[in-house]
């Protein structure tokens, strides 16, 4: 190569080696900035780091010139070359390299003082602890002095007021430790790129040291105040407990002169009046031994507090001197009583006694059972604990006047018939001695199951006590961990006056955030799992305890919420109604939907399922899609029920607003993501299921949905045999005898009918009017006014009309993985897969469930004849059966199965009854089909879209009057009207298709047997076959086809336009605009109903 040449080549080889080397030194550089870490709040490390820096920052000053240089050498290249690319593509180098330089030289500038500043910052969080240490070490030490209880009035109002001043004090600290927090915050925001863990640390043991400080000081002045209440009242009530002392001593030593009185116990009405009065004398006693006790216990505990002084002397004489003339006094009653008894027989004697035992035992007994149920918090069942304890002190007080009675008539008993009533005959003796061997044997085992019992319930109250202590702990620890989390999260800045720049640090931040609250979900499983444990009858917690518990998981669950991802993403928003109904934001449209976007995209992929012809399959098959969209298929009634009760649903009248039915919600999908974690997303299931329910029962959104609703959509939709589910909807609407009346039974099924309905399938179930199905149900009870649980059951196994899309949607669950070993004669799929449907006509004839529901049949097979169907394996026994029904219809004519149609569902009359509007429109369209059959037609001219009515005519009148009878009875008025927009949307295809029919040639091809028409004309929705099923409770439904169409010839737009008027002047308007007033273009055929 020439010289100059080469010398350029080595010039440009030397540039990019340059300008490589200099490009890893900055890369690398980058890299260190953006991955060392440094410990915020640690000063050391700080300014470690912060040195280490400005060294790099000299080190490239150092190097700036190499870059200058390499800019320099880069001039010159470009200078000597010709070659427009080798120009371009050093000057994109050069210029790559100077803003590289220059983005590492800020990156590297902004992190020293980042750095500076986070010295700064720790420095004064550092400095703020200081201040605050010295506080919480001073508390600590004065409650620590204070640990023993004094029971001096003078001593206690040291304490209190001690106690007061350091409350005083840790208010005043308060703002030091919120400037400190704050602090901590500000740290734990601004450097969350750094490590932080030191500051999370101390701060949660600052926090929980001095949240302890206030508990306990708190606590402190609460005792000491309780204390010195007591020490009052403990004065007062020696007092007034030393003059009861008094009185008793003076009426017992009258008792006792008056019994030791010479001659006077010969007199028996006297020993009665004393024994009466020693008695009276005794209950008082007995009525002041606990107050005795409390009084000896608390005073002891107050001298031993004054110990050393001149009151503990004084008092210790007090109370010996109680003692003293308390004792003297029980044994002045218990020595009068035998000189009582000495007046009296001795049989007698015992008599009374044992009787007085057993009058006790049960007044003892009846007071245990007073003190349960076990509480439902610590604060109640220590008092029952305190309250058991007195209980069981009078025990021991009477156990030695039981055991002594008790051995007396023992004694009494065994010398009997050699003593005591010689002179009584006989049968005399034996009496006696049986009645007081009873008294004796109840008494012993009385007493046996009264102390056994009181040991039992002593146990029971110490075992629950530390349950809720244990379950009280769980809450402390989870609310205390619950506030530390909403500190935090309180402290960020609201997303939308954070600049572009931040939404990186602020994602990052929050998902750290994430991880570490993410624990907390193992304290909220511990309290539910707690709290799951107590129920009745074993312990129910109290209304505290149950709104604390549903208090945290509320606050659990939108801290959770708003931290973690929502049922939708970008440029979806959910958004809140003023009624707190969710509706849905899209900000690239700039719409606003009710809808959820994935129920909204369930919604149009059940329009796949139209074309299948029957119309109780097709509503099965669509909620089945439902019910797995929303999970329900893995809910089991046991947790549903579990989750009602939880949330006390019970008052299945009263209305449940949306956060109630939100809080139901995700306790249920909560359960179930712990069995189906990677099935279930709490989050879109709720929004799902709430979306469902509104379209379902609340379509106004009015943001309320009645209790029985709620129920009975989760249920219908859960996994649950089909009979139980019968059962808890009848325990919903029964009353609290078993039965149910009309009413009930009513509001149940227009709650079921609701769900088809929302799918627009109700016209082929009976309609929205549930009249028809309630009186049905009660002809079938024999006209009963009531309903009991076994008969609704029976009519439910009939498959009423109304609800037989329910067993439909089991049998289709269960048929969803079922593999029968046989082959469709249609479509030739082998094994049939799904619901298998096997002929009863001809011999190996089976139709899989994709051709059934399409309608296709074989050649030589009419729709009409029957079939059974089957969700199972077929068995060797239903093989034979069937082997033998389909030999016995060998021998039946067309004719006999088109005169014997069978209804696989128990009909109802429906809304139209009496006028049979659906019979004179299947004719009309019968008529019409015969017509195109017989003679070339015209197509029929489009109708008016309203068919006008005079206001002045006679008729208009009738309505008029007729109408106003209508809107007394309002349900059936609006019943008509849904079922006639129901059936027009169905008319309006079968009239279409009708029209396109007529515009045909007059020959049509017939192929089967079977007219078909062509595929662009054929109703997608023919519900021509809900009435050919039926379903035997041994999984089989005899099925037959569409009655074939045929009628007199008359004159096709006549006849149409009189079945319109007819239905016209049947559901007359009642304002503005008539809901009966029918188009002709919206009346269509529904030979099912």
């Amino acid at each position: 190569l020439p010289s100059s040449i080469y010398h350029r080549y080595a010039a440009l080889d030397k540039f990019n080696k340059s300008w490589m080397e200099l490009d890893d030194w900055l890369t690398l550089l980058d890299h260190m900035v953006q991955t060392q870490r440094v410990m915020v709040g640690d000063l050391d490390k700080i300014n470690e780091m912060t040195v280490k820096l400005k060294s790099t920052l000299q080190d490239m000053e150092q190097r700036c010139p190499q870059l200058n240089k390499q800019i320099t050498a880069a001039q010159n290249l470009k200078n000597k070359t010709n070659n427009p690319e080798t120009r371009a593509t050093i000057t994109d180098r050069i210029e790559k390299l100077q803003a590289h330089w220059e983005d590492s030289h800020a990156k590297l500038t902004d992190r020293v003082l980042q750095l500076q500043k986070m010295y700064k910052d720790s420095s004064d969080w550092l400095e703020a602890r200081k201040r605050v240490e010295p506080l919480i070490k001073k508390a600590n030490e004065k409650l620590e002095s204070w640990k023993k209880v004094s029971h001096s009035a003078d001593d206690l109002k040291g304490q209190n007021a001690d106690v007061k001043q350091l409350s005083k004090d840790i208010q005043q600290g308060q703002a030091q430790m919120n400037v400190t927090n704050e602090l901590a915050n500000k740290l734990l925001t601004l450097y969350a790129d750094d490590d932080t863990s030191k500051v999370k640390q101390m701060t949660e043991s600052m926090d929980l040291a001095w949240a302890n400080i206030k508990k306990r000081a708190g606590d402190k002045e609460a005792d000491l105040e309780a204390g010195l209440r007591q020490l009052q009242h403990f004065y007062l009530d020696l007092e007034k407990f030393l003059n009861w002392l008094t009185e008793a001593e003076t009426t017992a030593n009258v008792l006792q002169d008056a019994t030791f009185k010479e001659g006077l116990l010969e007199n028996p009405a006297t020993v009665r009046h004393l024994l009466e009065q020693w008695q009276d004398l005794q209950a008082e006693i007995d009525a002041h031994r606990e107050m005795y006790h409390s009084l000896d216990e608390n005073g002891q505990r107050i001298v031993s507090s004054l110990e050393g002084t001149d009151n503990a002397v004084v008092l210790q004489k007090r109370l010996d001197d109680m003692g003293h003339r308390w004792h003297e006094l029980c044994n002045k009653v218990m020595s009068i009583r035998p000189y009582l008894d000495a007046g009296v027989d001795q049989w007698k004697h015992l008599h009374m006694s044992l009787q007085e035992l057993l009058n006790w035992l049960q007044l003892k007994r009846e007071e245990l059972e007073k003190q349960k149920p076990v509480g439902g918090d610590v604060p109640t069942v220590h008092q029952q604990l305190l309250t058991h304890k007195g209980f069981r002190r009078e025990l021991v007080a009477k156990e030695p006047v039981i055991n002594g009675t008790l051995d007396n008539a023992k004694t009494f008993l065994a010398e009997m018939p050699h003593e005591g009533l010689k002179q009584s005959p006989e049968e005399r003796v034996q009496n006696v001695g049986r009645i007081l061997r009873k008294e004796v044997e109840d008494v012993t085992v009385r007493w046996k199951n009264l102390g056994a019992a009181a040991v039992d319930w002593q146990q029971q109250l110490e075992l629950a006590m530390e349950r809720l202590m244990e379950l009280q702990d769980a809450q402390d620890q989870l609310d205390f961990k619950l506030r530390q989390a909403e500190t935090v999260k309180n402290s960020w800045k609201p997303v939308g006056d954070l600049l572009i720049d931040d939404l990186q640090n602020h994602i990052d931040r929050v998902k750290a955030f994430q991880e570490e609250i993410a624990p907390i979900q193992d304290n909220v499983n511990q309290v539910n799992q707690l709290a799951s444990t107590f129920r009745p009858p074993d312990i129910q917690l109290s209304p505290d305890n149950l709104s604390r518990i549903d208090d945290l998981n509320m606050r659990w669950r939108l801290l959770f919420s708003s931290l973690h991802t929502a049922s939708v993403e970008r440029p979806l928003e959910r958004s809140i109604s003023p009624n707190n109904v969710p509706y849905y934001i899209n900000h690239q449209n700039q719409t606003t939907c009710w809808d959820h976007p994935k129920m909204a995209e369930l919604y149009q992929s059940l329009a796949d399922l139209n074309n299948v012809r029957f119309s109780a399959y097709r509503t099965a098959m669509k909620l089945r899609r439902m019910q797995k969209a929303l999970c329900l298929d893995l809910l089991g009634m046991s947790a549903a029920c579990e989750a009602f009760e939880q949330h006390n649903l019970k008052q299945n009248e009263q209305f449940m607003d949306i956060m109630q039915v939100i809080n139901c919600l995700t306790s249920i999908y909560d359960r179930m993501e712990q069995q189906h974690s990677s099935l279930v997303n709490v989050p879109l299931c709720v929004d799902m299921c709430l979306n469902w329910l509104l379209n379902v029962y609340d379509t106004g959104r009015a943001g309320k949905i009645r209790t029985l609703s709620f129920k009975t959509g989760i249920i219908c939709l859960c996994k649950a045999h089909l009979e139980d589910k019968y059962r808890f909807l009848f325990r919903e609407v029964a009353s609290a005898t078993g039965f149910c009346d009309q009413r009930r039974l009513g509001l149940l099924l227009h709650d079921a009918i609701q769900i088809p309905r929302q799918l627009g399938e109700v016209a082929s179930f009976g309609g929205s009017n549930i009249e028809p199905s309630v009186r049905s149900c009660f002809q079938f009870a024999n006209n009963k006014p009531e309903l009991e649980a076994s008969v609704f059951l029976d009519w439910m196994r009939l498959e009423p009309q109304s609800m037989v899309w329910l067993p439909v949607l089991h049998r289709v669950a269960a048929a969803e993985t079922a593999k029968h070993q046989a082959k469709c004669n249609i479509c030739k799929e082998c094994p049939i897969i799904g619901f298998r449907y096997r002929s009863l006509k001809h011999f190996n004839y089976d139709i899989c469930q994709s051709c059934f529901f399409s309608g296709r049949v074989a050649k030589g097979h009419k729709m009409q004849y029957p079939m059974v169907e089957y969700c199972t394996p077929t068995t060797s026994g239903e093989d034979v059966r069937d082997f033998a029904k389909v030999l016995k219809n060998k021998f039946r004519t067309k004719r006999y199965f088109a005169k014997h149609p069978r209804m696989g569902y128990l009909p109802v009359q429906t809304i139209l009854e009496g006028d049979n509007m659906e019979t004179k429109l299947q004719a009309e369209y019968d008529r019409l089909k015969k017509a195109h059959d017989h003679k070339g037609l015209s197509p029929l001219p489009s109708p008016p879209q309203m068919l006008p009515v005079s206001p002045q005519s006679p008729r208009d009148a009738e309505l008029i009057a007729e109408a106003k009878l209508l809107r007394q009875h309002k349900g059936r008025l609006e019943a008509r009207m849904q079922i006639l927009e129901d059936h027009n949307k169905q008319l309006e295809s079968q009239l279409r298709r009708l029209r396109q029919l007529l515009e045909q040639p007059q020959t049509e091809s017939k192929v089967n047997g079977t007219a078909l028409s062509s595929p662009s004309t054929a109703s997608p929705r023919s519900d021509t076959s809900l009435a050919s099923l039926r379903v035997a409770a041994s999984q089989t439904t005899e099925t037959m086809g569409d009655d074939e169409l045929s009628s007199p010839s008359q004159d096709a737009s006549t006849g149409l336009e009189d079945v319109i008027e007819q239905l016209n002047n049947s559901f007359p308007h009642s304002q503005g605009e008539s809901p009966a007033t029918l188009s002709a273009t919206n009346i269509s055929v529904n030979p099912a109903n």
